[in-house]
């Protein structure tokens, strides 16, 4: 093919809508949540043109569907897109653009904008987003000259995922997007001072990482989110084989390590496992993996790991030395350093350490009464977890008593299975998650594990779950009260209720002092979920009793779709253990 025939393919006239569709296509995008609106109806209206390849999910609110993006986009470690118009329906993605950022999960946030003659004016459904968002995504661009667009998309999807991954905003005006011109779908990027890839750690740091390690005699490794996203998990197991060096994951870390691993210690921090903090207390050295030294993990951060040496591995250059200081701090690629790691490091002599950590860790097991002759939430989510071992599971939470109770009790074998807005902690996430981790791997067994409180946020995505055959399974954990703020009010505020109950205000949990006993239910339930979730046509049944539970988790696993188990559990229960906010492991609640 001649040069100007080659020029002539590579260039063709275009709207700014199928610019921006196609750039969504070349770049491998398979799945969008997407809510129209009138400044971003040229954009649907080039899907129907360009977007054969791509699925196209309606959500029920723009942030059901920017948690559903994240949802794809953890599951899978590919970028989340979410689509939404101008105004209100951009600001509605602002909660799940926050939580991305937090969380280091790429996604991609396209929003309509009035036409460029019309910024500022605010004109009808006019909202900043970049202003708004200037603080909580990785990067953002208000496209203003059509020319600039196939640029800015490769931008986008670059800036995403490389480095540490994040959300990135696309803020298109209405104009851009009918506007016509000839153009270059792929012409190269312009991102001056952007050095997203971390430099190759030199031997002479691994080196000293290895001594460090060889010299240590009660070592533990802190293993966080970086290791799942990147991809350095079977690295990390590797170097936990060769060691031998107890390791404890954040609650972003799940997965990274099978619980079966002998030296695998859970997850630590505020609720994690008492043997876990235990350990990190009395360590003398701490390699710190792909994490934050996130305030729910350290509690007192001057306290946290204080006699020990800390090794603390991040790609985020910005992350190291924040929260705590580190002796040897490392910017680099956690695979990477493991990789080379695994080459030169020996097993130091810490039978003494180990035999310890194995003794903390039979003498402080997660447990609850097993003697209750109703369903604890801790049973009925360690019931799901024994059942569903041996099935392709992925699972979501929303935010409160069931995100801890499942982060101790459902057993994580693989990374990317386990789903938590860990970060922001945003009620509301698990339906919307569940969905686009559904989408993204429609043959598994996708299931949120949700509070009443939390799934009552996104309620109307269960439409969605219906209308686009996602057969999310939802096991709700029915308590009817907002359960966390209920344990505090219980631990620390003479047990006081204040707004905690989720009934209709008769009700005497309503308001004032608490008398309610440990295992007491709240009668008046309200409102019928069972009935609710029929109404959007999917499956739905409620349970009690202990001896019916497997019956009815068994049910919700093979229904063929989208299926709500309302289980009725008492509002009295706390998450147990418990380290207060800004206190340290030797302020621990056990009982």
């Amino acid at each position: 093919m001649s040069t100007a025939k080659a020029a002539a393919k590579e260039t063709q006239v275009m709207t700014g809508a199928d610019i921006l569709v196609k750039s969504l296509v070349d770049h491998g995008v398979d799945v969008l949540f997407a809510y129209p609106g009138g400044c971003s109806m040229p954009m649907h209206q080039a899907l129907t043109r360009f977007g054969e390849s791509i699925r196209t999910i309606l959500p029920r609110h723009e942030q059901g569907g920017g948690f559903a993006a994240q949802g794809y986009a953890r599951s899978t470690g590919q970028v989340g897109v979410v689509m939404a118009t101008s105004g209100p329906g951009a600001t509605n993605l602002v909660t799940a653009i926050a939580d991305a950022k937090l969380d280091s999960v790429p996604m991609l946030c396209i929003t309509g904008q009035v036409p460029t003659g019309a910024i500022g004016s605010d004109a009808f459904q006019e909202t900043p987003m970049v202003e708004i968002c200037r603080g909580i995504t990785k990067h953002h661009y208000l496209v203003t000259d059509i020319a600039d667009l196939p640029r800015i998309m490769k931008e986008a999807f670059y800036i995403a995922t490389s480095g540490r991954p994040g959300p990135v905003l696309v803020d298109m005006p209405k104009d851009v997007q009918l506007s016509t011109y000839e153009i270059d779908m792929d012409p190269p990027m312009n991102l001056p001072g952007y050095d997203p890839e971390p430099p190759v750690v030199p031997g002479e740091t691994l080196r000293q990482i290895a001594a460090a390690i060889k010299l240590a005699r009660r070592p533990m490794i802190y293993a966080g989110g970086g290791i799942i996203i990147g991809g350095a998990s079977e690295d990390l197991r590797e170097f936990i084989r060769k060691t031998g060096i107890p390791a404890t994951t954040t609650l972003m870390g799940l997965g990274a390590i099978p619980p079966e691993d002998d030296h695998y210690m859970s997850w630590l921090g505020m609720h994690g496992a008492a043997y876990a903090n235990y350990a990190v207390r009395d360590c003398d050295l701490l390699i710190a993996l792909g994490v934050r030294f996130d305030d729910r993990v350290t509690g007192k951060v001057e306290a946290f790991a204080k006699d020990a040496k800390i090794i603390h591995v991040d790609i985020d250059a910005s992350e190291l030395n924040k929260n705590k200081q580190a002796h040897i701090a490392v910017r680099g690629d956690v695979k990477q350093v493991l990789t080379e790691l695994n080459k030169v490091v020996q097993k130091p002599e810490i039978s003494e350490w180990q035999a310890h950590c194995d003794k903390i860790k039979a003498e402080h097991p997660f447990r609850y009464d097993e003697n209750f002759d109703g369903i604890l939430q801790q049973h009925a989510i360690k019931t799901l977890s024994d059942m569903t071992s041996k099935m392709d599971t992925y699972v979501s939470v929303g935010v409160g008593q069931h995100q801890m109770w499942a982060a101790q009790f459902f057993e994580f074998r693989r990374p990317r299975t386990w789903h938590s807005s860990s970060g922001l902690g945003t009620m509301g996430f698990g339906l919307p998650a569940a969905m686009g981790v559904q989408a993204a791997h429609p043959n598994s067994l996708v299931i949120d594990i949700d509070g009443d409180g939390s799934f009552q946020m996104n309620i109307q995505e269960l439409a969605t779950c219906y209308c686009e055959e996602l057969p999310v399974k939802v096991l709700l954990l029915n308590n009817q009260h907002l359960g966390m703020v209920v344990q505090w009010e219980d631990r620390f505020m003479e047990r006081n209720r204040a707004h905690t109950y989720l009934g209709p205000i008769r009700h005497e949990e309503a308001a004032g002092q608490s008398t309610a006993e440990r295992f007491t239910y709240a009668e008046d339930r309200y409102p019928d979920f069972v009935q609710i979730a029929k109404g959007y046509g999917c499956g739905a049944a409620t349970v009690r009793k202990k001896a019916d539970l497997e019956a009815a988790l068994r049910e919700m696993i093979e229904h063929k779709g989208p299926f709500l188990l309302d289980v009725q559990v008492p509002y009295q229960e706390h998450v147990l253990p418990m380290i207060p906010g800004g206190m340290t492991v030797d302020d621990i609640i056990l009982e």
